[in-house]
């Protein structure tokens, strides 16, 4: 109960899709399918063909798409279907499903200040716990309210330490490997996070040097953090390194790359130290002084809960991830979900493999190879064939009112708002890498179910660990890989409207 979609709507869409005829969803097409028009669909021959749609765009590498009625799963236009390739952000539409599925939209997570020992004359006589419940939006605010509300708990001192509870989940030093030492998008994961676990850096230059500060801003506060630091070095290149050092997050910057001044968003390599740094803050600020925070492994046996902070409802985290396509709160909500199906979820991969084998007994998927919950890691393939399949398969669920709705574009590259074409959908970027995958209703009302993906893999493969926040020539090349994506939805819109 509560779910995205029980049991009875699998069986039931598995029943009705084995009764449709052939062509339909039970028999996946075993050639590339094309349109066969009548003589009466005149107005339809001035649309572009695929290969012109491609080639207008000057898109380089593979372009693999499925298109199917989304009432019926009859198969309408098919290229490279049942190639992998990789997805992207689209691999956080299957995420969600899977997170609905197993936790349900009304899921709330909880993060909570704990005290063992008791508590005497307001003092906690034991330790002071703040246990991560796998939140992913826990913000500074949030810190903020929860050390208020241990005010008015009646706490005012704490005789024993600080201590922080992260192992809800498993505890990794970043999603993707593979990725630069400072893009933001790819932070530690843990069962705390504390805004997306990324930390604030900014820089001043005042009489030709620089000053630096590196906090956990908010829209009300600036806490300064000392589990992160930055030092400005006389260097051209690289313009960032990272550094473990001693319990610190300890980062450098090129001083020929900060001009006069600038800010942004670094990733946090320790949540568990980040967040219990900010919540000493915001309880000093409330005269509760704490010692150092010390992140522990394990929980006490017996422990008071003093406070909890509860999220927002799961439905809404997950419009906010499918609209921001935030990397953490994929991966943090997927090895929540598979933890609460009691499935293997030691790292990303072996939790992205419990989500494969979920995808293919649910969604109908057959070769879903994802290695994480985001899409970010180069290893995830899927084919357009199972994604559309997916989508077909739980048209009537929740899932459509949480997909961003995707701006379809004029001919200069301008938003047209009364574009005629309504389209719901995940879009998934990387580098040479673009995907698009949902639902589109044409102007008769028609609905469609869809993905798209385009890759140019021997590009990608050229890149540098170094290269990859801004590579050179990707951003042209995501730019003509939505020039095909809108093509082809124009052109499925009039194809293959009743």
């Amino acid at each position: 109960m509560g779910k995205l979609f029980s049991r009875r709507f699998f069986l039931g869409s598995i029943a009705a899709f084995g009764s449709m005829p052939r062509g339909a969803m039970a028999e996946p097409p075993t050639s590339s399918l094309r349109p066969v028009l009548r003589g009466e669909d005149f107005h339809k021959r001035a649309v572009a063909d695929v290969e012109a749609i491609i080639r207008e765009a000057n898109l380089t590498g593979d372009v693999a798409f499925a298109v199917a009625r989304a009432d019926t799963g009859a198969w309408l236009e098919c290229r490279n279907e049942q190639e992998g390739t990789p997805p992207a952000s689209v691999a956080k539409a299957v995420t969600a499903l899977y997170a609905l599925d197993a936790l349900g939209p009304e899921h709330r997570f909880q993060t909570r200040l704990c005290a063992t020992g008791g508590i005497k004359d307001g003092e906690v006589q034991g330790d002071l716990w703040l246990v991560g419940g796998g939140d992913p939006t826990l913000d500074t605010n949030g810190l903020a309210d929860m050390a208020a509300d241990l005010k008015a708990a009646g706490v005012r001192a704490v005789k024993g330490g600080f201590k922080i509870y992260e192992a809800a989940l498993p505890v990794m030093r970043q999603i993707d490997p593979e990725q630069p030492d400072h893009v933001g998008y790819n932070p530690a994961v843990s069962g705390i996070a504390l805004n997306y676990n990324r930390v604030h850096f900014e820089w001043k230059r005042a009489s030709g040097s620089y000053s630096v500060t590196m906090d956990a801003r908010s829209d009300k506060y600036r806490p300064a953090v000392v589990m992160a630091a930055m030092q400005v070095r006389d260097r051209s290149m690289p313009v960032y390194t990272y550094e473990d050092r001693g319990g610190t997050d300890s980062w450098t910057v090129a001083r020929g790359a900060l001009g006069g001044g600038g800010s942004r968003w670094l990733p946090v390599r320790r949540p568990g130290l980040y967040a219990g740094d900010v919540f000493s803050t915001m309880a000093r600020s409330h005269g509760i002084r704490l010692d150092p925070p010390e992140v522990v492994g394990t929980l006490p046996t017996q422990a008071e809960t003093l406070v909890t902070r509860r999220s927002a409802p799961l439905r809404g985290i997950l419009r906010d991830m499918l609209k921001y396509s935030t990397n953490l709160t994929a991966e943090m909500v997927g090895m929540s979900a598979t933890l609460a199906r009691n499935e293997p979820a030691e790292n990303l991969r072996a939790s992205a493999a419990a989500m494969n084998r979920w995808a293919v007994a649910e969604l109908g998927m057959t070769a879903p190879k994802l290695v994480d919950h985001s899409g970010l890691g180069d290893d995830s393939t899927i084919t357009a064939l199972d994604m559309a399949r997916a989508l077909v398969k739980v048209q009537g669920s929740d899932l459509r009112p949480i997909l961003k709705r995707f701006g379809m574009r004029d001919a200069e590259g301008r938003p047209m708002k009364d574009h005629p074409i309504v389209v719901d959908a995940k879009t998934g970027t990387l580098n040479f890498v673009s995907g698009l995958a949902g639902y589109l209703t044409a102007t008769d009302g028609t609905v469609m179910a869809f993905a798209i993906f385009a890759a140019n893999r021997e590009e990608r493969a050229k890149i540098s660990r170094e290269e990859r926040e801004r590579p050179p020539g990707a951003r042209g090349w995501n730019t003509r890989a939505k020039r095909v994506q809108q093509g082809l939805i124009e052109r499925w819109g009039v194809l293959y409207a009743s």
